[in-house]
């Protein structure tokens, strides 16, 4: 593979939002294979996210450029010359996997938000664009209900506050798919979405069963160098070793990312630790769904028999792939300060659901026993009186219509201000299974895409509402 960035050969370089930076290709060596892109029959924009876009300087496009970049993936000027399937080895459903790997995606491009030198380092990353060496017996893509469900789960989640990876691009891709959990032939896509890294866990755990200390150690270094967070506390123990900081960073961010899923009332449904990166972003959605009802055991997958990633288990499921994490660390730091760290867990999510519960709630953020005092009275009304979470958040905004109980609990909270014409309409915002499938049946049975156009405006302007979202946990400068 040709480690060279590609030269500057596109309109898109002048774009002064626009700053390649292939900061992984220093461990492309040892951390993925080129890929191939396939070779589609055909290519229809569906999505394109130009707000997401814009903020790395790519909004610009001509649909011509945008099938050329996003279809056919010519690479993006001073950036990966060729696209990197990454390996990773891996827990699903808690039994270990050493076969997998990108396997129907690639890295394709690593850009800086807002084109600054010290902006955000973001990939752009594919799913269903082609076969790579770690496919096995499958065929590399993506149907095009997969990916309406993806732009789905993404704008919902970042509207409610979640530190998402945000769908970039759809695009048909005229194949046809034959599954087994879709009516078949099924229509083909290709997508890409934007991420703030693809480095997961499974990353680690792959270089700790293949005995790698040296890329390990290179491996840490890039993560604290390219997603920097802060430092562990004062009386950490061997809080100076680069690998106990990187795990103090992670557990902060994963015990964060499972208050968000719980505030938002969101299931996952394949919470393996091929699915976890480390900077505590969600991405990679499949059978994810939004509760109906305040219910623990409500689970997404309909493989999920035993309920391991059930809606109430998902914070113990994140806990446990910091563990997994803290294991292959064991390469480079000793038990006692990563175990240190991940008892941080529990406090961290605690305090983490009373923030953003207040946060959809409309209230100023009080203590941390006051706030848990209100999660608990709102969490016992959801459940005895059968509310869609959706709706309780939004008829409670600011404190409004409590009674009883409940209304004591808010007593002392601020609510802010609320006086977006949101909060006053009777159409309150939720993305449960029925309407998902009213959507996909018009894109299906007539290529009608007004009802998801219409839902996205409806679900950006529901974030808007809501007002500034809280800051994702674990991330800054260190020192």
């Amino acid at each position: 593979m040709n480690g060279e960035p590609q030269p500057a050969t596109s309109a898109i370089a002048p774009n002064p939002h626009y700053r390649a930076d292939p900061a992984l290709l220093s461990l492309a060596e040892w951390l993925g294979d080129p890929a191939k892109p396939a070779d589609f029959p055909a290519a229809t924009v569906r999505f394109r996210n130009d707000l997401a876009a814009s903020s790395v300087g790519l909004d610009k496009l001509s649909d011509e450029e945008w099938i050329r970049h996003f279809a056919r993936f010519e690479p993006l000027p001073e950036n990966i010359p060729q696209p990197l399937a990454l390996k990773y080895h891996g827990h699903q459903f808690r039994v270990y996997n050493p076969e997998i790997g990108d396997g129907r995606g690639f890295l394709f491009a690593q850009v800086r938000e807002g084109g600054s030198d010290d902006g955000r380092l973001l990939d752009l990353g594919t799913k269903g664009s082609g076969t790579t060496p770690y496919s096995r017996t499958a065929d590399g893509r993506l149907t095009l209900k997969g990916g309406v469900r993806e732009i789905l789960a993404t704008e919902m989640l970042e509207a409610l506050g979640v530190n998402t990876s945000k769908t970039f691009s759809i695009i048909e891709t005229g194949e046809k798919l034959y599954r087994n959990d879709e009516p078949s032939p099924a229509r083909s896509s290709v997508m890409v979405r934007l991420s703030h890294s693809h480095i997961r866990i499974g990353t680690f755990q792959r270089l700790l069963a293949m005995e790698q200390q040296d890329e390990m150690e290179q491996l840490v270094s890039y993560c604290l160098t390219h997603f920097p967070g802060p430092i562990p506390p004062e009386d950490a123990p061997d809080r100076e070793n680069p690998a106990v900081i990187l795990l103090h960073q992670v557990v902060e961010r994963l015990a964060d990312l499972a208050a968000s899923y719980m505030v938002a009332g969101f299931v996952h449904g394949v919470l393996n630790t091929d699915n976890m990166n480390i900077t505590g972003e969600s991405f990679d959605y499949g059978p994810w769904r939004f509760l109906p009802t305040w219910d623990p055991g409500f689970t997404a997958a309909y493989f999920d028999q035993g309920g391991l990633y059930a809606f109430g288990r998902q914070p113990e499921a994140l806990h446990w792939n910091c563990g997994q994490l803290a294991v292959a660390l064991r390469m480079l730091a000793d038990s006692e300060p990563l175990l240190n760290a991940m008892n941080r867990f529990g406090p961290l999510y605690m305090a983490a659901v009373g923030r953003r519960w207040c946060w959809r709630l409309g209230i100023e953020s009080r203590d941390e026993a006051s706030n848990a005092t209100l999660v608990a009275a709102c969490e016992k009304a959801l459940r005895e009186d059968g509310w869609q979470p959706d709706g309780f958040f939004h008829q409670h905004r600011g404190g409004r219509n409590a009674s009883g109980e409940l209304a004591e609990a808010f007593a002392g909270f601020v609510p802010k201000a609320s006086d977006h014409h949101y909060w006053s309409e009777t159409d309150v915002q939720s993305m449960l299974i029925d309407e998902v499938e009213t959507i996909w049946d018009a894109i299906a049975q007539n290529d009608d895409w007004s009802l998801l156009e219409d839902k996205i405006a409806a679900i950006r302007r529901m974030g808007q509402a809501h007002g500034t979202q809280p800051a994702p946990a674990g991330h800054g400068t260190c020192g």
